[in-house]
């Protein structure tokens, strides 16, 4: 059985390399996508992914406050956050988000 993947970023050429990156990584399938963090919780309350690879900066909702709300409906769904800004600009707040980990966009890959 697969690993449902949520794809969340408002740039469509980001998105389309995340799904290539999952589509390319065995035991991964990506269920579906979005691109703001409104959207984000809507579609993962009908989706129920197991994995959310999730924008830190959307538009409207910010991705930290888009996770935190994913993981209060489900506690259980992992979060990777990701950015081309610095952790460290956003640092003190990633705590809060309840977000799995951060990974820098340069450094995500199968």
């Amino acid at each position: 059985m697969a690993v449902k993947v949520l794809i969340v970023d408002d740039q469509e050429s980001f998105r389309a390399a995340a799904r290539e990156v999952v589509s390319a990584t065995e035991g991964f399938e990506v269920v579906g996508e979005a691109v703001s963090g409104e959207e984000s919780v809507s579609v993962a309350r009908r989706l129920r992914p197991d994995l959310v690879l999730m924008d830190v900066h959307l538009p409207g909702v910010d991705g930290l406050e888009a996770s935190r709300r994913i993981r209060s409906d489900r506690a259980e769904v992992v979060v990777f956050l990701m950015s081309t800004y610095d952790r460290s600009d956003f640092e003190y707040r990633l705590g809060s988000s309840r977000a799995s980990t951060f990974i820098p966009k340069d450094a995500f890959g199968p």
